[in-house]
């Protein structure tokens, strides 16, 4: 079993949702050639929507722990609105 916990896991999360992407777009590219049978069509299509629905859980997931960060980053902190040296 893979342990998520190290620093590396991150890593490999971010590698496996890269490469999810970069399959995405060879999918699409493939698609719009239109040079596939139906039936190779309609598999590619299949992991492209399987894809793409993982990619989009993978997003909401770190929308979530972003939103998680900020919300409790307000707690220990004020904002305060930025004002630049004028120096």
């Amino acid at each position: 079993m893979q342990k998520n916990n190290s620093k590396s896991g991150g890593k490999n999360k971010s590698t496996h949702f890269e490469s999810s992407l970069n399959e995405l777009e060879n999918i699409v590219t493939r698609l719009e050639s239109g040079e596939l049978p139906l039936g190779d069509a309609l598999s590619e299509f299949e992991r492209g929507v399987q894809l793409a629905r993982q990619g989009q859980q993978k997003l909401q997931q770190a929308e979530q722990r972003v939103q998680m960060l900020l919300n409790d980053s307000a707690e220990d902190a004020t904002l305060v609105p930025f004002t630049p040296d004028t120096e």
